[in-house]
């Protein structure tokens, strides 16, 4: 019997400085970042899970980081276009090429800092709009807070103040028809998420939140609203992610392992 030949990846680039390399969703993916700055967490993966994306649609992050929550959209939904905007271009290059060594060539990452947006078809003005879903993972600290020592982890972890609007303003204005956009924030930034969709004209918004352990309180939440849609907000059940022992529950083993979308 033959012996199985190892994948070869080619050289990640290399201005940004060294990388790791590991994967995501249990192996399904392939994934480099940088080993200081700012480490990809759960939130990508539980955000790409409740995009209610379909086969053959576009999409857009802001703040894509390296790559993590477009690659676990495009694992889950076949066929997609999607675009995502990254502050840093280092970091913006090292998500390039995760879309690259995944062979996801429908994904492509552009240099921009929100609220301005980079000169790229798939994004424009009102009357053209291509966007089918929008999503972010925003910073969550304060402007005024302690900044890191580790400029990617500053820039991601660091919000300008009022920032959290004008994200929430510039990706709705992409959005098509009944087009969504999901936030993912800490339960304590719930109120201004909800107060900024709806100065954005989104409605219908659901709130999916997070518990660390059964009777905890949740530290992280997703909230998602609807374009041209007048409907009422509602929260939905959530996640229980640990067991009392630490081990990932069952349904979160589903979604962070094997790419399970998140059900309302």
């Amino acid at each position: 019997m033959g012996c199985a030949t190892a994948r070869v990846l080619p050289p990640p680039p290399t201005d940004g400085g060294p990388v790791t390399t590991g994967t995501l969703l249990g192996g399904k993916v392939l994934y480099r970042q940088f080993p200081t700055g700012n480490r990809t967490g759960l939130e990508p993966v539980l955000m790409a899970a409740f995009v209610p994306a379909r086969p053959g649609q576009v999409v857009l992050e802001a703040g894509c980081g390296a790559g993590a929550g477009l690659l676990c959209l495009a694992n889950r939904v076949p066929h997609l276009t999607g675009i995502g905007l990254e502050h840093d271009p280092a970091t913006g290059r090292l998500a390039a090429h995760n879309f690259q060594i995944n062979a996801r060539d429908g994904l492509r990452a552009r240099a921009a800092t929100l609220p301005a947006l980079p000169d790229d078809p798939l994004l424009s003005g009102p009357g053209t709009r291509r966007i089918d879903h929008a999503f972010a993972n925003p910073p969550w600290h304060g402007h005024d807070s302690t900044p890191s020592p580790h400029r990617q982890r500053d820039l991601a972890h660091r919000l300008p103040d009022g920032a959290l609007r004008e994200w929430t303003r510039v990706l709705a204005a992409q959005l098509r028809h009944h087009g969504t956009l999901t936030l993912a924030l800490p339960a304590a930034l719930l109120a201004t998420g909800i107060s900024a969709m709806e100065a954005a004209r989104l409605g219908g918004i659901r709130i999916f939140p997070f518990w660390p352990r059964t009777g905890q309180a949740a530290r992280i939440v997703l909230v998602q609203g609807r374009a041209n849609t007048r409907a009422g907000s509602e929260m939905l059940p959530g996640l229980i992610l640990h067991e009392t022992d630490g081990r990932f529950t069952p349904a979160a083993r589903a979604v962070l392992e094997d790419g399970a979308a998140l059900r309302a």
